[in-house]
Formats: C-alpha cells, structure tokens, sequence
C-alpha cells in the first residue's frame, strides 16, 4: 500500500507548491549590450508590471523599478520589455517576482550592484513594497532625495 505525502499547508491553506509557482519557469532571455563609459548609474522604471496569484489566480499589478551600476554591459530595453511581459499569465507570488527578475538581471549584465523594487498595487487594503539587492546583505547607503 503506497501513501501519498501530503503537501505542507500554512493556517491560511496556502500550500509550498503554489510559494515555489513561477520561480523556475522559462522566460525570454534579457539581451545586454557592450558598456562604453564607468561611474554612471542606470534607472528603469516599468509601470505596467502584471502577473498572477498562484492562490486566487486574480491579476497583480505593479511597478518594476530596476536600478543599478553598470559594469562591462548594459541591459538592452526592447528585451527587457518583452521579459516583464513574459510574466503576464505567471503565477508567482509579488515577492518571488521580485528577486526572480533581480538574479535574471544580475546573471545577464553582472553589475557592480542593482536593486530591483516592486511596487504594487492594493490588495485587501494593503500596498506592498519588496526590494531586493545585489550583492545580498544590508542596504546600500542611500543619498538623500534633494527637493
């Protein structure tokens, strides 16, 4: 008699298959091309973010932003686009998508630092802002925003 093992469940009936949805899945490939200058930085905005919860299968809906130093490459935009588009019908958790796309990014143009932002839109009342870092660990001292 075999038993089927039964997946982990949180109180809420979440389950770890649905927490790991999209963070493997196959994506267009992010096209860089062959840095000319050093010291700058480089900021991406993208306002038209969507995916889908892995739970509910409602749509979500955000802001990307993508900043970073560029070392020997730069991000190409028009397969940058395409890239985030790609997630439109993924079921990924908001925060999953967040550092999916910063590894892709880092893999892709291998920057001296970048951080990734999503910020999205309401959901039971409630914003949500994840920000993950290249190289991994605290946050990078941040200037003050001048007015």
């Amino acid at each position: 008699m075999t038993t089927k093992s039964r997946e982990e469940r949180t109180s809420l009936g979440y389950t770890s298959r649905q927490a790991e949805s999209g963070t493997r899945m196959r994506l267009p490939g992010i096209e860089t091309w062959p840095n000319q200058y050093r010291g700058y930085e480089i900021r991406i905005d993208i306002p038209e973010y969507t995916s889908v919860c892995p739970k509910t299968g409602l749509p979500d809906f955000g802001t990307i932003t993508i900043e970073y130093l560029p070392g020997r490459r730069c991000l190409e935009l028009k397969s940058l686009k395409n890239y985030i588009l790609a997630f439109r019908g993924v079921g990924i958790f908001n925060e999953n998508a967040v550092n999916r796309i910063l590894d892709d990014v880092v893999a892709a143009v291998r920057p001296v630092w970048a951080v990734v932002t999503g910020v999205f839109t309401p959901r039971g009342g409630m914003r949500s802002t994840i920000t993950a870092r290249h190289p991994r660990g605290p946050a990078r001292p941040r200037r003050p925003l001048r007015r």
